[in-house]
């Protein structure tokens, strides 16, 4: 067999004998790792520290790994102005995390014969939302529906790991300050409930 040494270091071609013996003298285990080489490659290592490592190794590039997800949106042509910011809302939590985004206009009735209504919400749409995303696929017709997709500016994986940093941070402040409540500690939630807030205001206002 070619033997490697436990540095990466070719020791050369040696008998099984000869191999056992290095490896018992290194306290090492002998490893083969390529059975098809001929003649075949075998490594001193410790065994158990690479499975571990190697174990480890695949956890990482699991928890990185990116699967691309299309979110789907739905509208109405004429819808409520209050509903139309919710549902911008959720669009825009969609590309935040690295997500595209399917909208989908729903015609009824005599809707169907105004698309432009549809057409116009959609580039309302994708105005409102342009720091964030772009028209990946401009809008079409496709029976009863008028279908537009967004792209993410921020690719899946940078989503990502935004996310995990800012949990992080959040568990290291309320480890720093036990006492705040969770708002005090969370801006982004106080600002979220004034969001919430505002528009079901805006009608008394009206």
């Amino acid at each position: 067999m070619r033997l490697v040494g436990p540095s990466g270091e070719q020791v050369g071609i040696v008998p099984l004998a000869k191999a056992l013996e290095l490896a018992q003298e290194y306290d090492l285990d002998l490893v083969e790792v390529a059975a098809n080489a001929r003649p075949p490659v075998c490594k001193l290592m410790d065994y158990g520290k690479f499975k571990y490592e190697s174990a480890m190794k695949a956890r990482e590039a699991r928890k990185n790994q990116a699967h691309t997800v299309i979110k789907e949106m739905k509208l109405r042509p004429k819808i409520d102005p209050h509903d139309y910011d919710t549902k911008k809302g959720h669009v825009v939590r969609f590309l935040k995390q690295g997500d595209k985004v399917k909208i989908t206009i729903m015609f009824r009735g005599r809707e169907q014969s105004r698309p432009e209504l549809g057409y116009r919400l959609l580039q309302r749409l994708a105005e409102d939302v342009q720091d964030l995303g772009f028209v990946e696929s401009n809008p079409k017709q496709d029976g009863r529906n008028m279908i537009m997709v967004l792209g993410p500016h921020k690719k899946k994986t940078e989503a990502m790991a935004e996310a995990r940093q800012a949990q992080e941070a959040r568990k290291a402040e309320a480890k720093a300050n036990p006492g705040k409540s969770q708002n005090a500690a969370d801006p982004d939630a106080v600002n979220a409930e004034v969001h919430d807030e505002a528009p079901a205001e805006a009608p008394a206002e009206a």
